[in-house]
């Protein structure tokens, strides 16, 4: 799930490895596509969070929807991918924007895809290089989309987990838009009700690395109570950073939870959804 970046340089011109940039702003959707032109990991192909790792918006599904799974396959077979390619995602923000190509790939079904640890920041403090060249798709691949519907959830899922009891939703927003403090991005403040909350931001080092394996099960363990891994649902702004939390949960052997992609930003399109603030 993580690849530190030594072992990655290593590895980086083995054909059977895929490097993909995901680097991103929300307040600029510009921005990822800008720097990767300045400068990215030698081969590596750029993937747009707003476009290919995201689906069509209607305004009521949210600002990142769950993209087709057969346009996004098709995506990775158009960059080579098979099913034994070692696929590796970066940003340059603690895996924010990464961690999302790292839950979409493995919810087509593919298991040998990584987050670099520590992304581009922690690459380039170790003196590895970057390049301008634009590297040309290799259109060989031959994955078969098979996405699991397990690792997903609906906002009726959502509700009706909340309201019987047998859901725990993770929200991985900041502390201040969680309360309803503040809100930045959405028209509307809050969260879902019964909702706890993991900054996703508390799993990452200094360094922007993850955190070791035991700190995290154990802060994980201690906020979930009894709530097993399969009863928890990550949620988020708009499915983006909630996939850090899934990420962080993975890495700590608490596997099995799953998403709810659309995440704040759908939930508040239905003024009839509860809202919960403080």
């Amino acid at each position: 799930m993580l690849i530190d970046a030594t072992t990655l340089r290593q590895n980086l011109s083995r054909s059977d490895c895929v490097v993909f940039d995901c680097r991103h702003d929300l307040a600029d959707c510009r921005r990822g596509a800008k720097v990767y032109r300045e400068g990215h990991l030698p081969g590596a192909y750029f993937a747009s969070v707003e476009m290919e790792l995201s689906g069509v918006k209607t305004g009521a599904n949210g600002r990142h929807p769950l993209p087709d799974a057969a346009a996004f396959t098709a995506f990775l077979n158009a960059h080579g991918v098979t099913a034994e390619t070692q696929i590796v995602a970066y940003d340059d923000v603690g895996g924010q924007y990464a961690a999302r190509l790292w839950w979409l790939v493995r919810w087509l079904g593919l298991t040998r895809v990584a987050v670099l640890d520590g992304g581009l920041p922690k690459w380039i403090a170790e003196g590895n290089p970057l390049s301008i060249e634009m590297p040309t798709p290799r259109p060989t691949g031959c994955v078969i989309a098979r996405p699991d519907a397990t690792r997903v959830r609906s906002a009726a899922d959502v509700l009706a987990g909340t309201v019987n009891g047998s859901r725990c939703v993770v929200d991985a927003r900041a502390p201040e838009r969680f309360r309803g403090e503040v809100e930045p991005i959405d028209p509307v403040a809050g969260h879902i009700p019964t909702a706890l909350n993991r900054f996703f931001k508390s799993n990452l080092q200094a360094d922007l690395t993850m955190r070791a394996p035991a700190e995290l099960r154990r802060e994980f363990e201690a906020m979930l109570g009894g709530w097993r891994p399969d009863q928890v649902v990550h949620q988020c702004g708009s499915g983006v950073t909630a996939c850090v939390n899934m990420l962080a949960m993975e890495h700590a052997g608490l596997g099995g939870s799953a998403l709810y992609v659309g995440s704040w930003s759908e939930w508040i399109a239905d003024p009839a959804r509860p809202i919960a603030r403080g």
